[in-house]
């Protein structure tokens, strides 16, 4: 999906020169801003029964609770922010979602998990962390071979204008940075030496001040007063036992070669953007590291590779008694539609297994018209499942040829809902955040208020990490199972292929039920890997046989020339050689 309407930025670079105008000296140099848009509903929140009436309280705002068997629901004034609990046994805890309304950046809803405990009888407290919408930008400007002086800028949170130079020119205070047909404009205040540009659709220009490079945290992968050095992962408390490099049988100077290739990252050319990345071998996590600003508490955007929740949720509503089946008629769990448009022998052979390994000929998100994009952005028709469920096919469905659709995902959380009855924010904090001891989460919704399960689940990397653990033990984290081995097996076997989009990807990949894997090639041995794979460079990658699992997460968003290359050729160039080079 994209982030603003603004980002037309996908038309070819074209550089524009002209002669330079002495006074565009001055703006030569680096430029930043960060700047945060909310939401403001935030921190303690109060659920009181007392004097006869229920009432919540945050951040200065009153609402009246409604109470219906066991479940506490609330929505404050002005579409601020709602809430959605339930009772644990014995009324000593709500457990619940808090539902944050959009703002910039960050333009859907989030249901983030809140934990309420009783302080006195009839009074329950706990604290709402909801998504903070940051948005951080820096200009460099400097000047080219031939003379000219030109700009490239860099957002680490949305890669937003992360594709070209920008050729750069001033009349008087008035500042225009051209890229092909595509226009910047801002004005340089001289008296305060700031340099104001609009970049964000719906917000006042941003003011970037001159910052040099140790101050740029976000423009450079890290600011550092040393060299890299290998330092083993602090245990948390958040279910990770932690090891280090040594012990987990790598060689801490091939990883450290790694690390010190991302440090060494060019920012113009910006190829590899790593925000994280994160080792866990025999079960324990023995290497992390962070860039860009990221660090270990602050969620990151999975995008697509959050789609492989689907396929996990399926297997645990299987594993708890719900009648959901691979080979079920997938518009059986769409009972509250009374037809589809559209409709004919093919939509109705479509089986769910066919939506997890995206062989249900339903839709192509390379096509303009109906991808992911179009859905998100049209306002006709809300309910994103039957807007999906109404295209014409596109081809038969089953078969080994994948179509990649993110909408066939997002249909597999639908029939989850349908088929356990509970809210998808709900049923996920209960059977996988849980369990896996998340510190948070952040699902978006669609505008029904179900949770989308296309793509955008934000997660810790740390948590990301889990959910590979659990797969490669078989379904069990810290010894509790939490999927069945079955399902697991079920899941990562190879049911369809992809054919590359590019020479940047190896020409075909198979796909299991929301697992993508290949063959990696390392000397003489072959290894194959499993992994969730999203925009940006999102990876949660699983190696068996070398009993390992490895987080990416990236900020190379619509540029899959340079995040494709991370699982393919960073993998086996230094993470499976530090495994076997012993």
């Amino acid at each position: 999906m994209k982030p603003l309407a603004f980002i037309f930025l996908l038309l070819g670079v074209t550089l524009w020169s002209q002669a330079v105008n002495p006074s565009d000296e001055k703006l030569l140099g680096l430029w930043g801003m960060e700047q945060t848009y909310g939401p403001t509903v935030r921190g303690e929140l109060t659920i009181d029964s007392r004097g006869g009436g229920w009432h919540a309280q945050i951040a200065g705002f009153d609402a009246a609770v409604e109470l219906r068997e066991q479940q506490l629901r609330f929505a404050l004034a002005g579409d601020r922010g709602e809430f959605r609990g339930r009772f644990t046994t014995g009324k000593k805890e709500i457990l619940g979602e808090w539902i944050q309304s959009p703002v910039i950046a960050l333009n859907q809803r989030y249901a983030s998990p809140v934990r309420l405990a009783e302080v006195v009888r009839g009074v329950w407290r706990g604290v709402v962390e909801p998504l903070e919408s940051r948005v951080t930008f820096f200009v460099m400007i400097e000047r080219q071979a031939d003379g000219s002086i030109a700009a490239y800028l860099r957002n680490p949170e949305h890669n937003w204008f992360g594709r070209g130079t920008y050729a750069l020119s001033t009349t008087g205070g008035r500042i225009t940075l051209k890229r092909g047909q595509q226009l910047l404009e801002g004005r340089y205040d001289q008296e305060s030496d700031l340099l104001l540009l609009e970049l964000v659709d719906g917000a006042p220009m941003l003011k970037l001040t001159r910052r040099r490079r140790e101050e740029a945290l976000g423009f450079v992968p890290r600011v550092a007063a040393t060299a890299y050095r290998y330092r083993q992962p602090i245990d948390e408390k958040d279910g990770w036992q932690t090891g280090s490099l040594a012990e987990a049988g790598l060689d801490p100077a091939r990883l450290a070669a790694l690390v010190e290739k991302i440090l060494a990252a060019d920012p113009a050319e910006n190829s590899l953007n790593l925000q994280s990345l994160l080792i866990a071998r025999h079960g324990k996590l023995v290497m992390e590291e962070y860039f860009y600003g990221f660090t270990s508490e602050r969620a990151h955007n999975m995008r697509s590779a959050s789609k492989t929740y689907a396929t996990m949720l399926v297997g645990i509503a299987r594993d708890h008694g719900a009648k959901i089946a691979a080979d079920a008629p997938a518009l059986s769990f769409f009972p509250q539609y009374a037809s589809f448009a559209n409709l004919d022998d093919r939509k109705r052979k479509i089986t769910l297994g066919d939506l997890m390994n995206m062989a249900s000929g339903l839709c192509d998100d390379g096509d303009p018209k109906f991808n992911e994009d179009a859905m998100q952005e049209q306002s006709e028709q809300p309910d994103w499942y039957k807007f999906a469920l109404d295209l014409p096919m596109k081809k038969d469905p089953g078969g080994k040829d994948a179509v990649y659709c993110s909408s066939n995902l997002n249909l597999v959380g639908g029939a989850v809902r349908h088929a356990t009855g509970r809210w998808l924010p709900e049923y996920f904090d209960e059977f996988v955040a849980q369990p896996l001891q998340f510190r948070n989460f952040y699902m978006n919704l669609m505008p029904t208020g179900e949770g989308y399960m296309g793509g955008g689940l934000q997660l810790r990397p740390r948590d990301q990490l889990k959910v590979g653990q659990v797969y490669l033990a078989g379904g069990v984290w810290n010894g509790k199972r939490v999927l069945s081995r079955q399902w697991v097996e079920e899941s990562l076997q190879e049911r369809s292929s992809f054919v590359s989009g590019g020479d940047f990807d190896p020409p075909v990949h198979g796909y299991g039920y929301g697992w993508h894997t290949r063959a990696r090639k390392v000397g003489h041995k072959t290894y194959r890997d499993f992994f969730m794979g999203g925009n940006g460079g999102q990876n949660v990658i699983i190696l068996p046989d070398l009993d390992m699992v490895v987080v990416f997460s990236g900020g190379n968003y619509g540029e899959a020339r340079k995040f494709f290359r991370w699982e393919s050729e960073l993998l086996p160039q230094y993470i499976i050689p530090a495994a076997t080079s012993k």
